[in-house]
């Protein structure tokens, strides 16, 4: 193998390394629906693409690295797109947090479900919520403003460089505090809807404590509580949209 030859194989990896690394934890991509195979074509091709218009940043870089320093980059580049995935992944964490929440308070916690992205158990109707919200993401070609975005971060984080725990870790949270807040906005009607129909419930319950006032009306609360989901689910949906676009297009 000549010279050339290795600084393109191993420029082609490093590039690689970065788009798995987003890919491996991307809303949608990196969840349990998509098998590894497909998962590892989608990031060859998008490595792939990537490699002309990233050769001339990476393969600078490569070219006379010592292995210890090949190695150094490939954890780099892997972190700093593993980074980047887990910023977007975590609206979705927080949407299925929320969701959880709200399917408590209409009395639906009782029903089984699976995470769209795990396996982890989740109610039903937190899996609807973070189902529609991963579909849409996908349906406004949200997907190529993240792709994009990491094509744009060679220029923020070069290839080659350290990769920076502070740094990460102050997006981390600026991101976790970002995506709970805008969970706990999409969750808000279902929290004073559960406020105000347990005070009620409390309260009749009180004047007539020989009726279980408390069975005889979760019926109730849950017709309630779909008829509020019904009435906002598409501006809720919309909001978290916006609100990921918004991120992607500025962050």
């Amino acid at each position: 193998m000549n010279p050339l030859t290795g600084t393109v194989i191993l420029t082609c990896f490093l590039v690689f390394c970065r788009i798995g690394g987003c890919l491996m934890l991307m809303p949608g991509v990196g969840g349990r629906n998509l098998p590894p195979q497909v998962r590892l074509f989608l990031g060859l091709a998008v490595a792939l693409a990537f490699v002309p218009a990233t050769y001339g940043l990476v393969a600078p870089q490569v070219e006379g690295a010592s292995p210890a320093r090949l190695l150094v980059m490939i954890a780099g580049e892997v972190g700093t797109g593993a980074l980047i995935g887990l910023l977007a992944r975590i609206y979705i964490l927080a949407l299925e947090t929320l969701a959880s929440f709200m399917a408590q308070a209409v009395g639906l916690a009782a029903m089984p479900g699976l995470s769209v992205e795990d396996n982890a158990p989740l109610p039903t109707l937190a899996t609807l919520f973070t189902f529609a919200a991963v579909a849409l993401i996908f349906m406004a070609d949200q997907h190529l403003e993240l792709v994009r975005g990491l094509f744009d971060s060679y220029r923020r984080v070069p290839p080659g460089a350290l990769f920076g725990a502070r740094p990460a870790l102050v997006d981390l949270v600026d991101q976790l505090t970002a995506a709970f807040l805008l969970a706990l906005r999409i969750a808000s009607p279902f929290i004073l809807y559960s406020i105000l129909v347990n005070f009620a419930v409390g309260l009749i319950n009180k004047f007539t404590p020989q009726i279980p006032v408390f069975f005889i009306a979760g019926p109730f609360v849950t017709a309630g509580g779909l008829l509020l989901l019904y009435a906002s689910v598409e501006p809720l949906l919309s909001g978290f949209l916006l609100a990921f676009s918004q991120w992607l297009r500025n962050g």
